[in-house]
């Protein structure tokens, strides 16, 4: 009987470590999963855009990416009617990491990151990680979109219908293309390597993946790695008094910020009719009127932004304080100087 026992308790000891070593097989950083797939099996509630992956489709991811940039995709051998005839996502959102540090909204940081990685510096947040947010169109985009935020801020479609319809004044998406962007979205969530994890904090994770750590702790460990909301704070432009013209800033900073950022839109190709490029003579018209309380200058423009008219639908978004500093836009300024004759 004592054998018995004995062999019993090998066996199921055995099949434990066997489990466990099967568990360990399927390591969230060496598989490099995606950051929600391991909140949900944690337990965390699931968004109200969660998809299990399961349910997740090559073909419709693929449909989504096309939507997000050009506007369109192709189905069933033809071409889809076109979501904006004005912009596209990727005309204001990056569609890759934009921050060294996902859990850091710093302008600073973003721009060296930028230019390091060959990235547009654009006036709204990385599409990126948005599926790992919790609130959409936050802060001071009720300013602006006034009572409209109210259901885009806790649901990810309704901030995508919102972009689609206000943003991009464009028409609504059909049902299967929202699926289509939705899981598009889910396909570009931060992966488990993208969080500044350290080997510590790495192994906490697979205990709590395989029963044996405290999974809350682990699940607000995994979200303190990252933003759970985008902020914005919108600006006024600095009274003429106040502007220092460029005196303190940093003309390689504004080189930067004009080639990653202005020219985007404005170059030749670009969305807007207001076209810019690196001729003496584009310099000498922003040096200009960036003194001036005036709809050309860049004090102006960069903080207030247009709206969308009759007859001219495409418009410039304002940038808020987090998506570009008062300092850069006096290197900015700095840089347009000493370019113009």
């Amino acid at each position: 009987m004592k054998y018995t026992i004995w062999g019993i308790l090998i066996i199921a000891g055995g099949i434990l470590v066997s489990s466990f070593s099967n568990k360990k097989k399927n390591d969230p950083f060496k598989d490099n999963e995606k950051v929600l797939d391991i909140l949900v099996s944690l337990g965390d509630k699931r968004p109200l855009h969660y998809i299990a992956p399961k349910n997740r489709s090559s073909e419709i991811v693929s449909h989504g990416k096309n939507i997000a940039f050009n506007g369109f995709t192709t189905k069933d051998g033809e071409e889809t009617k076109i979501q904006s005839k004005h912009f596209v996502c990727t005309d204001c959102h990056n569609m890759v990491q934009e921050d060294p540090d996902l859990a850091v909204a710093d302008p600073e940081a973003r721009l060296k990151y930028a230019a390091k990685m060959n990235i547009p510096l654009l006036p709204a947040t990385t599409m990126a990680g948005v599926v790992n947010r919790e609130t959409w169109y936050n802060d001071d985009y009720s300013k602006k979109y006034g009572s409209l935020v109210a259901p885009a801020r806790d649901t990810l479609r309704n901030a995508i219908h919102l972009c689609a319809v206000q943003c991009s004044q464009g028409r609504a998406l059909e049902d299967w293309e929202m699926e289509a962007m939705v899981q598009y979205f889910l396909s570009i969530g931060h992966d488990m390597n993208d969080l500044a994890l350290n080997e510590d904090e790495k192994e906490k994770v697979r205990l709590a993946l395989n029963g044996l750590g405290d999974e809350k702790a682990v699940i607000d460990l995994i979200k303190s790695k990252y933003i759970l909301k985008s902020p914005a704070t919108f600006m006024y432009p600095q009274k003429k008094e106040n502007r220092k013209l460029g005196e303190n800033g940093n003309p390689e900073n504004g080189k930067k910020i004009f080639e990653l950022s202005c020219l985007t839109c404005h170059k030749e190709t670009g969305v807007t009719n207001y076209k810019l490029n690196s001729t003496t003579l584009t310099f000498n018209h922003l040096k200009y009127w960036s003194s001036k309380d005036a709809h050309f200058s860049v004090y102006n423009i960069i903080r207030k932004g247009t709206y969308a008219k009759n007859g001219y639908k495409p418009y410039m978004p304002n940038y808020t304080k987090e998506r570009l500093s008062d300092q850069q836009l006096e290197d900015l300024v700095a840089y347009i100087n000493s370019m113009a004759n």
